[in-house]
């Protein structure tokens, strides 16, 4: 019983931290609204002018 929960927790807590290995910041995507664009600078979207 022990083992098996040992073995659980292991296995969970690999797959989290590869999870977040392979997930960096700078792959990350943001979606926005029609009519808005991501601005990088200030990690918001912004309204499309002009």
């Amino acid at each position: 019983m022990i083992k098996t929960a040992l073995a659980a927790a292991f296995l969970t807590v690999a797959s989290t931290l590869s999870a977040f290995a392979s997930c960096g910041y700078s792959d990350a995507r943001m979606t926005c609204a029609d009519g808005m664009i991501y601005d990088s600078e200030t990690g918001s979207c912004q309204v499309v002018t002009g």
